[in-house]
């Protein structure tokens, strides 16, 4: 699967009343983010069967907002903010039945040696959504940005707004959080639940 990259090239604009447009092709920018968002909006607790939509709302913001952009972080914490929004609203909306639901990953890996790996891989997935699903927001944002994004601790602080402190207090609280979901799964498995 291939990473998005934040290089995207700024293209000189007409001057409009003055001021200089910066412009982005919308296009390439969907096809290098698309991913990214459907995994971002996914792992904020959008259920599945709401994910498209959820990203298509991401998309429509980012198409609608795009000549405002000011650069002020990068394209991918943008994104990351608008889907956070875009995440938050599609969770408000959904009853807690659908919060709740089984969370099924149909992702295939066509170099995957066996069927066997696709559905271990497929358990696993489930199990990193269920154990995300346990953070609150502020913890699983950075979570998701820090240790499955990759993204520095300054972008984090960018694309959430927050100062660089309190990120680092969020990861350490998530780490924690988050290994002791682990230990909750593994005594779950010894179990046979």
């Amino acid at each position: 699967m291939a990473v998005a990259s934040d290089s995207i090239e700024l293209t000189p604009a007409p001057t409009f009343g003055g001021r200089v447009a910066t412009s982005y092709d919308f296009r390439q920018l969907y096809e290098e983010y698309f991913s990214y968002t459907w995994r971002t909006v996914r792992r904020l607790g959008v259920a599945e069967r709401f994910v498209d939509d959820a990203v298509q709302d991401v998309f429509v913001v980012v198409h609608r907002r795009l000549a405002d952009f000011e650069g002020r972080s990068t394209i991918k914490s943008w994104i990351f903010g608008i889907a956070r929004r875009v995440a938050k609203d599609h969770r408000r909306r959904a009853s807690r039945k659908d919060r709740a639901e089984s969370l099924p990953e149909s992702i295939s890996d066509p170099q995957a040696a066996s069927p066997r790996e696709n559905a271990a891989k497929a358990q696993a997935l489930v199990v990193l959504n269920e154990i995300l699903d346990g953070l609150d927001d502020d913890k699983r944002e950075v979570f998701i940005l820090a240790e499955l994004e990759q993204m520095s601790i300054p972008q984090i602080a960018a694309a959430i707004s927050i100062n660089v402190n309190t990120v680092y207090s969020r990861l350490r609280a998530a780490r924690r959080a988050f290994e002791q979901g682990v230990i909750r799964h593994q005594a779950r498995e010894r179990r046979g639940e």
